[in-house]
């Protein structure tokens, strides 16, 4: 049975998510930690776990907050646990884990940051990409290079059509007003903005279907030759692509 999924607003614009099965209940990032307190309180939950996806403080700064009220443990990747709040299990993607009874991939997704991992839990059909992957956009290169984020959104491109990708932010209307930008006639992006503006569907989660004809960072080869860039190779278009996201 696939494990229930609670998203969580958290800060101004950060999502975190609480799974949850026979087993228990883990958390996904703790941006803060009040909204996840009184969430696990109102369900009755007891966490047994955080799995974070990278080091930056707002997937972070409720960590410590969080286990002293649950005495969860932590899970974080070992190449950046000497900038991860404390970590209990410390894991390497490819490397086999098993989480709430179900066994999970840890993606190795760089580019954001350099450590940062995903995780795919593919009983569930769900995916965590923080701010790797993101509803209608990807995140910031502070760390990696274009072909390191390139390479992480192949990755994670490859996983099942109906995976539901839950990133890190709601960063929906700049990354929209973007991606229209540099995709006009995509009926498909203006179906979706149209109906996250009216309430019909959040922005994230979102399946990979969904992202796969919406948001520009997935769409290269579809959008190639409105930039000029017929034969260049796909990670120097998202490259372009992700520049001028960045002017936006």
């Amino acid at each position: 049975m696939p494990l229930e999924l609670v998203t969580l607003r958290c800060r101004t614009d950060n999502y975190a998510y609480l799974l949850h099965g026979e087993e228990g209940t883990v958390l996904i990032d703790a941006p803060e930690a009040a909204p996840i307190l009184r969430e696990l309180s109102a369900r009755d939950w007891t966490l047994s776990a955080i799995l974070l996806t990278h080091h930056h403080a707002d997937h972070t700064d409720g960590v410590a907050e969080i286990v002293r009220e649950t005495g969860a443990m932590v899970i974080g990747a070992a190449a950046d646990a000497h900038r991860l709040p404390p970590l209990d299990l410390r894991i390497t993607p490819g490397e086999p884990l098993e989480v709430l009874g179900e066994p999970i991939e840890i993606i190795d997704v760089p580019g954001h940051t350099i450590g940062h991992v995903a995780f795919h839990f593919p009983q569930s059909g769900v995916v965590f990409t923080a701010d790797s992957l993101m509803a209608l956009g990807c995140g910031r290169l502070f760390e990696g290079t274009a072909q390191m984020m390139w390479d992480s959104l192949s990755r994670l491109n490859a996983l099942p059509a109906d995976t539901l990708i839950c990133s890190g932010h709601d960063y929906c209307a700049g990354n929209g007003a973007f991606a229209l930008s540099v995709d006009p006639g995509n009926q498909a992006l203006r179906e979706r903005l149209a109906a996250v503006q009216e309430a019909r569907q959040p922005c994230a989660p979102a399946t990979l279907a969904l992202e796969r004809a919406t948001n520009p960072f997935l769409r290269v080869a579809a959008l190639r030759a409105s930039l000029g860039m017929e034969n260049a190779p796909d990670a120097e278009v998202f490259a372009r692509l992700r520049s001028m996201k960045d002017a936006f």
